[in-house]
């Protein structure tokens, strides 16, 4: 029996998911990130030797029984990533096909359970990716956060901070914002929120994960939160509209995929009106599976090539 194995290599965590030549699971499992851009070399390629010792258990203790790997990650598209992928799985052992994709494309596999579609993602950053039935395809965002980014976790992080700020100079009004970022903190002053945004050691990620505040504040009637779930909301539907649009798919079906959009109720339900008076036909969905799901697909459209 031959065996492919999909690969979601996230920033703290990879899935992968195990499946036989005929394309039924036959296991998954966790291990650690495979980003670049948050991780040293050797930790990762740590990584890549405990999967690949693990998806060799998984296929009858024979690692060459695995013929086909996908993995989907970020930042995939710089060759020197591509090229410490690859060396790191052939010093363990690996001698099979190997498919590198970005995250984007798994996601959009994995969400439709095949290659066509569109996806709008919205966690710690955002992006809107699709492909239509003649084999086009369109991206709109994902340039990170110094220049987009807009709607995605991120962004909705530092529009609190920036609220907190502006509210208390006199150029916003009182917010409930300012009171729940300080204790998520634990911090007091405007000082000190300078000094944790400042901080050389910070990552957008920190930024982010103020981003549930939201949720709350919104829930309580604030107007300023609901005014930055309005913005957010527009934002993705900007990145959505010009995907459906570039590729013609109206009609259809788009995956939500991402924290903002699965966990915040406010934009959600904007993105989705908004979208449903633009685009009467086209259905917005919860992802049918994971990436590490499409990476499988992906791999077996890799293996059946070959044959």
């Amino acid at each position: 029996m031959r065996y492919v194995a999909g690969l979601d290599g996230g920033g703290t965590k990879t899935a992968v998911t195990i499946a036989d030549e005929q394309g039924m699971i036959v296991g998954t499992f966790v291990a650690g990130p495979l980003n670049y851009n948050g991780q040293d070399e050797a930790s990762v390629r740590v990584t890549l030797a405990e999967i690949c010792e693990e998806i060799g258990l998984r296929c009858n203790n024979d690692l060459n029984a695995c013929v086909a790997i996908c993995i989907g990650a970020a930042g995939i598209s710089n060759p020197v990533v591509k090229g410490r992928l690859t060396s790191g799985l052939r010093e363990s052992g690996y001698t099979g096909n190997l498919v590198l994709l970005g995250d984007h494309e798994t996601a959009l596999c994995g969400a439709h359970e095949g290659r066509y579609g569109v996806i709008v993602i919205a966690g710690t950053g955002s992006i809107c990716y699709g492909r239509n039935m003649s084999e086009d395809v369109h991206r709109a965002g994902g340039f990170g956060h110094l220049i987009d980014d807009e709607g995605s976790g991120y962004s909705i992080g530092r529009d609190l901070l920036s609220a907190l700020v502006r509210a208390s100079d006199g150029r916003e009004e009182p917010t409930i914002i300012s009171k729940l970022v300080y204790d998520q903190l634990e911090l007091s002053t405007v000082q000190e929120i300078v000094g944790f945004v400042y901080d050389k050691g910070r990552n957008k990620k920190d930024i982010a994960a103020l981003a549930s505040l939201l949720s709350v504040a919104c829930d309580a009637g604030d107007v300023v939160a609901k005014r930055i779930a309005i913005k957010s909301a527009n934002a993705l539907v900007e990145l959505a509209s010009a995907t459906v649009d570039k590729l013609g798919i109206q009609n259809g079906e788009l995956a939500l995929l991402g924290s903002v959009l699965l966990n915040n109720r406010q934009i959600r339900q904007i993105f989705k009106t908004r979208m449903q008076e633009r685009y009467p036909r086209l259905n917005c969905i919860e992802a049918k599976q994971d990436a590490s799901y499409g990476a499988v697909l992906l791999a077996l459209d890799s293996f059946q090539a070959e044959m």
